[in-house]
């Protein structure tokens, strides 16, 4: 088995993390392929390529950071894809479910086939007018923004060639179900099951009082139109590639070719991911004791 290996040297525990991945290989007669950039961080005649094209000397992608390091793993493998084991070296981790102790017993389930593959729909951008995207692909979100101008923009949806509707916002976010979680989740947008098959439209503080996220078909072919009498406009893919846009523009959303693939073990549900990182469901605590109305007189 080759495995690739990334990781965000940001982290602490980040060049330990590399070493184990790179002692167990060792032991069990699997090779090991880093990243070109990790490659004077870690001691050894380690081999190494440029991280978009580790795809070409990996079986499987180990992602050693946070959900961000996940996203930036994802856009590296492009439509070349591998399945990728997330651990999670950070906080809130909701991408990466494994945490470094339950790396040795990951992997040797990885080298046993012991897992099953969770395949998430990514989207793709493309602007009708001007340059192609270098990096297209979006496993989280597409961000249509003002940039760093605190005034608004003026954005109009299409969905297959149909007009939806207009925002006066701050901007519109497209989201995949994975991304449902992100981004759209925190300006109001609805969760749905990474699984599915489904894009989320969620406007950024619109200025209307009618104005709700949609949901969409996964076929649909949606066009976002801009207009910003301010300036340029801001297209940001999974909160990491920023692309300015002049104050007219439009661009195309539609739902990627290829999927990204997870290793995942059937105990870990993305259910108890959402009780445990987000205290989805939780119900308040309430200490009767203090209330005067429960104290016996």
């Amino acid at each position: 088995m080759r495995l690739g290996i990334i990781a965000n040297l940001g982290r602490p525990d980040a060049i330990e993390a590399v070493t184990f991945v790179i002692e167990w290989c060792s032991r069990r007669g699997h090779t090991a392929t880093l990243c070109d950039d990790l490659k004077s961080h870690i001691k050894g005649g380690n081999a190494s390529s440029p991280r978009d094209e580790l795809w070409k000397h990996s079986d499987i992608v180990v992602s050693l950071g946070g959900d961000g390091t996940m996203l930036a793993s994802v856009r590296a493998l492009g439509r070349n894809t591998r399945p990728i084991l997330g651990v999670n070296l950070g906080s809130l981790g909701f991408l990466t479910p494994f945490v470094p102790e339950e790396l040795t017993e990951a992997l040797d389930r990885v080298a046993a086939n012991s897992y099953h593959l969770e395949e998430r729909m990514m989207l793709k951008a493309e602007p009708l007018e001007g340059e192609e995207l270098q990096s297209p692909y979006s496993l989280n979100d597409i961000v249509v923004d003002k940039g760093g101008i605190s005034r608004v923009i003026n954005i109009s949806l299409y969905a297959n060639g149909n007009y939806v509707s207009s925002y006066t916002a701050d901007g519109l976010i497209v989201s995949t179900p994975t991304g449902s979680t992100a981004y759209s989740l925190a300006v109001g947008g609805p969760i749905l099951d990474p699984t599915m098959q489904a894009i989320i439209v969620t406007p950024i503080s619109a200025f209307t009082l009618t104005s709700r996220p949609l949901v969409f078909p996964p076929e649909f072919e949606l066009e976002v139109r801009i207009r910003s009498e301010h300036g340029k406009a801001l297209l940001t893919i999974d909160g990491q590639v920023a692309s300015e846009f002049l104050p007219k523009g439009s661009i195309k959303i539609t739902r990627a070719e290829h999927t990204a693939k997870f290793i995942k073990f059937p105990e870990s549900s993305f259910y108890d991911i959402l009780r445990k990182k987000l205290h989805w469901g939780k119900l308040p605590v309430v200490d009767y004791k203090k209330h005067d109305f429960m104290r016996k007189k």
